[in-house]
């Protein structure tokens, strides 16, 4: 019998109010969230709908009527039948969205890109082009980019965006692309960046869909592990460039899933703030085939390593 991982590390505590959002929803995973003018804001993917959609909050936890961001667009290609996995960066008063187009979601024939819209009010997206301002031409990508996770370098005037790519289903490792204008973009030629660890069971399988931020001069980037195809949990390392030199956290898995639980067969897809004097790190959760919003908190200013 597998000795999987479950509960949390490192003092990051679940939610007793989880799941946060799904319910009469129904799928609602993958997310991207910003603070502003004293609310959080969380976009998502809506599987019922195949769109990406925004809930407000004040508080992290209750959030109000989901609000429609941007739909499926059916064309020939059909790139972009189903809509997910978004990354919200605001520069000036522009929302840029990077997302993932998918043809065939979850099929090992289908593909999946990443598109850019931008949004004067954080909600309404438009489209910048028919075509993904990123798309698998590296060997390691097979057919599949996705899960963007950018953020705006004001030092140096560049997006900055980790990306996973490989298998359609899950993917397999994180790559790097850096680009001036949001649009053009060079990937590093060395990725994957970050990869499945064999050694440590938790994670022997892969590691994909991050997120990261810039903290207290490190890099730190929350990340699914696989321990398999169908169970996930995720953890944390950091680096000095975002590039290089990853090191793992010794806590990890920092969340896994809870036995009998919402989240009992897989925790993806995290997304961490600091909010005032504590962290909140809200990720999607899965038992069977539906997918839920839940969270867990970090009662203290500092993250742990």
């Amino acid at each position: 019998m597998e000795n999987f991982c479950h509960g949390t590390q490192g003092g990051w505590k679940k939610l007793p109010e989880n799941p946060l959002l799904g319910g009469e929803l129904g799928t609602c995973f993958d997310i991207a969230m910003m603070q502003e003018a004293g609310k959080i804001l969380l976009y998502f993917s809506w599987r019922d709908k195949d769109n990406i959609s925004l809930c407000t909050s004040e508080d992290g936890i209750h959030w109000d009527t989901p609000q429609t961001c941007i739909e499926p667009r059916p064309t020939a290609s059909g790139r972009e039948n189903a809509l997910n996995r978004p990354s919200v960066v605001k520069t000036g008063s522009i929302y840029h969205m990077w997302y993932t187009g998918q043809f065939k979601p979850g099929q090992a024939d289908g593909t999946s890109d990443i598109f850019h819209a931008v949004s004067e009010d954080g909600v309404h997206f438009v489209r910048t082009g028919d075509d993904p301002v990123l798309q698998a031409d590296q060997p390691w990508e097979k057919q599949a980019v996705m899960c963007p996770s950018v953020l705006w370098d004001a030092e140096s005037k560049r997006f900055r965006m980790w990306y996973s790519g490989g298998e359609q289903y899950e993917p397999t490792a994180i790559g790097y692309a850096e680009s001036s204008d949001g649009l053009v973009w060079t990937k590093f030629p060395q990725n994957p960046i970050f990869q499945a660890e064999p050694s440590h069971t938790w994670e022997q399988h892969k590691a994909a869909g991050c997120q990261v931020l810039w903290y207290e001069g490190w890099y730190w980037m929350f990340y699914i592990g696989y321990h398999n195809e169908h169970y996930a949990q995720i953890g944390l390392a950091r680096s000095k460039d975002g590039i290089t030199n990853w090191e793992r956290s010794s806590l990890n898995p920092i969340i896994a899933p809870d036995e009998n639980a919402w989240d009992g067969e897989a925790c993806y897809k995290p997304f961490v703030l600091q909010i005032g004097s504590h962290w909140m790190h809200w990720y999607n959760g899965r038992r069977g085939s539906k997918e839920q919003i839940g969270a867990a908190v970090l009662d203290r200013p500092e993250l742990t390593f």
